[in-house]
């Protein structure tokens, strides 16, 4: 849930968005490599840190007037928790997006368009051998963690002054490139998700055990028939620049 704010005022007359304990709204952007993050560090202002943590990069600051961190966790669903969870306990965000590329489970969903997580699943999570469905999350009890909705739609409108097609979908994590469409078909059968990735849920599973909200948005980088990876190589950076302009929007609305 996100908190409600007050509306405080400064010189000019700017408004900036605080909570109910009085500091500025904090937003928390994860990226999990370089190509995704360095087109927002680059427009962060009045940089208040850069640090590593664990070997991971944070740069905080302020992005069209707004608190924000950005933080390139490293590729992978432990990288990526680690990453979400430094971020929290540092920089406490009042909400977290995790942005960057991805690969499509849709025919309609094609190379740079857009996917905004509804929810998150973990592909590789199995322990149906002692009887637990496919996707469990040992704990929690759960194969599903749902994204905020009210980020999510924000994020859709961004998509739509960009001219942006996307669609609103369930992301699938796991520790694979996932470039066999025999495999994709087997991840849609299971979990009938929209896209895959190798973050998204484990960063939603960290924001679930601290009560953050989060959303995921990931850009297509290589399409639902594509077999061999190659298309990753050639778009990727045009997807990644794709996310970045997304969320550029989204802060600066």
């Amino acid at each position: 849930m996100i908190i409600f704010t007050k509306v405080f005022y400064i010189k000019e007359k700017e408004k900036i968005i605080k909570t109910k304990t009085g500091r500025d709204k904090m937003i928390g952007i994860i990226c999990a490599m370089s190509i995704e993050a360095e087109k927002l560090i680059e427009k962060i202002e009045n940089v208040k840190s850069t640090e590593q943590i664990a070997n991971m990069k944070y740069v905080a600051g302020t992005y069209a007037g707004k608190e924000v961190v950005v933080g390139i966790s490293g590729i992978g669903k432990v990288s990526a928790a680690l990453g979400a969870q430094h971020m929290i306990m540092k920089y406490h965000p009042d909400f977290i997006i995790n942005t960057g590329v991805a690969g499509s489970l849709s025919e309609n969903l094609a190379i740079c368009e857009v996917c905004i997580s509804t929810d998150v699943v973990q592909h590789d999570m199995d322990t149906t051998p002692i009887g637990d469905p496919k996707g469990l999350i040992s704990g929690l009890n759960v194969i599903e963690i749902n994204a905020d909705a009210n980020i999510a739609k924000k994020l859709g409108e961004c998509c739509d002054k960009l001219g942006i097609k996307y669609t609103f979908g369930r992301v699938a994590s796991g520790d694979q490139f996932i470039a066999d469409r025999k495999r994709k078909l087997e991840i849609i059968e299971d979990f009938k998700a929209t896209c895959c990735e190798m973050e998204g849920a484990a960063i939603g599973q960290a924001c679930f055990l601290n009560n953050v909200p989060f959303v995921v948005l990931r850009s297509i980088s290589d399409s639902f028939n594509d077999s061999e990876g190659m298309e990753y190589a050639q778009f990727s950076k045009i997807a990644a620049d794709n996310s970045a302009k997304i969320i550029d929007t989204f802060l600066r609305a």
